[in-house]
């Protein structure tokens, strides 16, 4: 080769690794095998997702201990979305292009993984999600590691309806599809067990909404007939702050209006005085105050690690489990390739924090317990409920249009398969 052909060559690779069309690794990466971390770090989901990537760090830095995965160290590569939903996209396509991980590991609002999802699927990559959501999808390229409304909204929804004899209903939430879809599902689900439609107040409110006089205000009227009220929250990130402090200033406690939030756990908590909040309900799968010898195990090295006076909770406990199922199916599959790992998640048993075994289903979500917790002073929860292990649904049955559909991506290789036509829909993302 002369030396002009030389330069060309070279001019022409620098252009791509500038472009990003050509990535070069050390030959140390080779010997690693890398994790992607999708979580805000900044801006307003900063103060849910930050502990989940601590949470991820943590759980690296012991599976390395134990001799990683395949003989090979695991590599985490961390990026911050910054709460920016089309940025999301952005940075799970670095992740996958030019650091070229073999997992990720993210998002929290459904907003976010509806950018990430065209992305995922047109690169085969694998993106574990740890965080309860609306359902109503199902892509094979996705582990749902969270709640399906089945697991949170509806159990949530009977609590209030069996145990406090709840009448008038009022469904506040964050203007983002999750809050938009549960809702949806849950004014049809309310219908059908009787509630008037004129009994049910609906109101969204952008991320970050700081006023929630007029809205609290309008919740208190909704009881000025005598029936019990109950608010149903997917409010969601530090909007929270602001809610839980004008019910406190409006007088509201739990015995006068109970709030049930999806979206409130032991981190969002560790920010508020909870002195005033005492008797309001969470509804997850996990609890910080879930007594198993996991549990305490998981908490103790937590603690060890990043302090006594970090808390653990839900989507932390989601992301333990898809890990470590993780872990076991490339284990399973003897390489980290996508098709042959998606194939090994299938039947994966893990323990859960609460005292039982996590399965992943070939709809990609997983089997867990349902539990209902009561705020307390000290910012943790009292489990006034718990359930038996519940399998996730991808599509509601409280939805015509879902009633009919099944995923199942390990026998049908389907993720919307219609059971009146016995026929595949292929899913398109259009986020």
């Amino acid at each position: 080769m002369n030396g002009i052909s030389k330069k060309l060559l070279t001019t022409a690779m620098a252009s791509l690794i500038a472009t990003g069309a050509l990535t070069i690794s050390a030959s140390a990466d080779d010997e690693t095998i890398k994790v992607g971390i999708l979580h805000s770090l900044s801006g307003t989901m900063a103060i849910s997702e930050t502990t989940l990537k601590d949470t991820m760090l943590l759980l690296i830095e012991e599976q390395n201990a134990k001799g990683g995965v395949l003989g090979k160290q695991l590599e985490a590569v961390v990026v911050d979305p910054a709460s920016d939903w089309p940025l999301f996209a952005e940075k799970a396509r670095e992740l996958l292009t030019v650091h070229e991980t073999d997992v990720i590991f993210g998002n929290w609002t459904s907003v976010s993984r509806k950018s990430v999802l065209p992305v995922i699927e047109e690169l085969n990559g694998l993106l574990f999600y740890p965080v309860q959501y609306e359902g109503e999808e199902s892509s094979k390229n996705v582990f749902y590691t969270g709640a399906a409304p089945n697991q949170q909204a509806i159990p949530a929804t009977d609590y209030y309806l069996e145990e406090l004899g709840v009448e008038k209903f009022a469904l506040l939430g964050t203007d983002y599809v999750y809050p938009r879809t549960t809702n949806k599902i849950l004014e049809q689900y309310l219908k059908d067990k009787g509630i008037a439609e004129s009994d049910i107040f609906v109101n969204y409110t952008p991320f970050g909404h700081s006023d929630w006089s007029k809205i609290v205000a309008d919740v208190v009227a909704l009881g000025a007939d005598g029936k019990k009220v109950g608010v149903i929250s997917t409010i969601n990130g530090d909007a929270n702050i602001g809610f839980y402090k004008e019910l406190a200033a409006a007088g509201v406690s739990a015995d006068d209006i109970p709030v049930v939030a999806f979206s409130v756990g032991e981190e969002e908590l560790s920010g508020l005085d909870t002195a005033n909040l005492v008797g309001h309900l969470a509804a997850w799968n996990y609890f910080q105050s879930a007594e198993s010898d996991a549990n305490a195990s998981f908490i103790e090295a937590w603690k060890a690690k990043m302090g006594e006076e970090r808390v653990t909770n839900d989507p932390m406990e989601a992301h333990y489990i898809g890990f470590n199922m993780w872990v076991n199916a490339v284990e399973a599959a003897g390489t980290t390739d996508v098709d042959a790992v998606r194939t090994a998640m299938y039947g994966q048993e893990f323990p859960n924090l609460t005292g039982g075994t996590a399965v992943m289903l070939p709809n990609h979500h997983l089997s867990k317990p349902v539990l209902i917790g009561e705020i307390q002073e000290d910012g943790q929860f009292d489990i006034i409920s718990q359930t038996a292990e519940v399998p996730g649904d991808a599509w509601t049955d409280f939805l015509p249009e879902s009633a009919v559909l099944k995923s199942d991506w390990k026998d049908l290789e389907c993720g919307m398969f219609n059971t009146s036509t016995n026929t595949c829909v292929q899913i398109k993302s259009n986020y």
